[in-house]
């Protein structure tokens, strides 16, 4: 009998003033008594919102019952049945905007911890050795995938289950695209990536890095090669404010950022890799990013760290768990502030910003900032990161006329992820635009199901 008054189980976490100074994961989610207490609150629903709710529709009532019964590894086998990346997924997902946000339970002690149990049930069969299963014997079909973030990922899984002979091509020297630059250790251990990965590579996934598709290789020399591409390039062009002082010394894209210090390790004593560190940080922005990039600058050695965003705290796009656990490590926020001006002669020295009011809802729901006039005052500060949003890279289309995009640099692609060329496809960030892990998965699954279909 399941109990109705049983409140949600919480994860065991470092405390703040302990891991704002070091890189381990901050969240070490649940014990094996944690998961089945908390697994034993669902109620199975004859008709489960929560899968309805995922992008990826993983079985998710189906898995929680033999995650309740202590059987991990058969649970971690049904959602491993339509989510390649669980490990991953679980960590970073917003579950509180899918899948639990249609838990039936969200008033009854709270939602059921669906993020949490995914994640320590695929990590529990990744500790075991549990090894993917593959579907079908070679099929002697070539596909060639662009990129290995989560939509490459994802798609090269489902592709090499069904017997396809699949290469993944990566700009980088290691695999995993955002999961590996963009994303914190402390958030997502590169290990699980790795085991990630590694699993891919039991099916048959071959991997070839230092590649840069529209430099190193061309699009159509990979048509004329394999019988189908995936694009599956991402959203890493950062984008900037415009404003004076932005080339000083000082001034990062929270993409050059985090990139430097999560794949090229410059958060470890002895690093080769050349990085300023501030000691007071602002980060311009409200998302994801911008939450990972100031709790980065604060584990780098900085003495504070504000975020500066031009909306309220309710209207922050970022997880709450992130801002959460940003305001508990002493972050600031300086919300209904504008950057006006990044002021310094070589270096940043400080930063001019404007003070704003709310007006009307836009287009997508959300209040539209309206400057204060008169209202600027300056802001001391040694470092500005700027995490205002990404595009794709034009390099692709630029090296290939026929691939058609959007005014935004995004690839056009199908309600099937196929593009304006024949055989090849797209999807994830580089055709919706920045979006999250899940999403980009789920294109990415799509995409595969077209392939199959077609060339099967």
């Amino acid at each position: 009998m399941v109990d109705k008054n049983a409140k949600r189980t919480l994860p065991i976490e470092q405390a703040p003033e302990v891991r704002s100074h070091n890189f381990e994961e901050v969240n070490s989610g649940f014990t094996a008594d944690m998961a089945i207490a908390e697994a034993s609150r669902c109620l199975n629903c004859k008709n489960p919102k929560c899968v309805e709710g995922c992008p990826v529709n993983v079985h998710i009532p189906d898995f929680i019952a033999l995650c309740a019964q202590g059987k991990f590894i058969e649970a971690a086998k049904v959602i491993k049945g339509t989510n390649n990346l669980p490990s991953v997924c679980g960590r970073v997902c917003p579950q509180e905007e899918q899948c639990e946000k249609n838990c039936i339970r969200q008033k009854l002690g709270g939602a059921v911890a669906i993020g949490s149990l995914e994640r320590f049930c695929a990590d529990y069969a990744l500790t075991a050795g549990v090894k993917p299963e593959k579907n079908a014997q070679p099929n002697g079909k070539r596909v060639a995938i662009a990129g290995s973030g989560p939509a490459g990922l994802s798609c090269a899984a489902d592709l090499a289950k069904a017997g396809f002979d699949v290469t993944v091509f990566e700009a980088f020297h290691k695999p995993g695209g955002v999961l590996v630059y963009g994303i914190p250790e402390f958030r997502l251990p590169k290990k699980l990536v790795q085991a990630e990965i590694d699993s891919l590579k039991e099916l048959g996934v071959k991997f070839e890095l230092n590649v840069v598709v529209g430099k190193t290789i061309f699009l159509e020399e990979l048509t004329e090669e394999y019988d189908a591409v995936f694009l599956g390039t991402g959203a890493g062009l950062p984008s900037f404010m415009k404003i004076k002082g932005e080339n000083l010394a000082g001034v990062y894209s929270a993409n050059e950022y985090l990139t430097r210090v999560n794949l090229m390790k410059a958060y470890k004593p002895g690093s080769d890799t050349p990085i300023v560190t501030g000691k007071n940080v602002l980060v311009v922005g409200g998302g994801n990013v911008a939450m990972d990039a100031a709790r980065t600058a604060l584990r780098m050695g900085a003495d504070t760290v504000k975020i500066v965003y031009r909306r309220s705290m309710e209207e922050l796009p970022a997880r709450k768990e992130e801002v959460h656990h940003a305001i508990e490590e002493g972050i600031e926020f300086l919300t209904l502030n504008n950057p006006v001006e990044i002021l310094g002669e070589k270096k940043v020295e400080g930063m001019t910003v404007l003070k704003m009011r709310l007006g009307e809802k836009d287009a997508r729901g959300r209040a539209t900032p309206i400057p204060i006039e008169g209202s600027e005052y300056r802001i001391d500060c040694d470092q500005v990161i700027i995490a205002i949003g990404t595009s794709p890279n034009p390099l692709l289309h630029k090296s290939c006329e026929a691939l058609e995009t959007s005014k935004r640099g995004t690839i056009l692609a199908n309600e099937n992820g196929e593009t304006s060329i024949e055989n090849v496809y797209a999807g994830g960030d580089a055709v919706s635009g920045a979006a999250t892990v899940i999403l980009a998965m789920g294109a990415g699954k799509k995409a595969a199901a077209s392939i199959i279909e077609k060339l099967s």
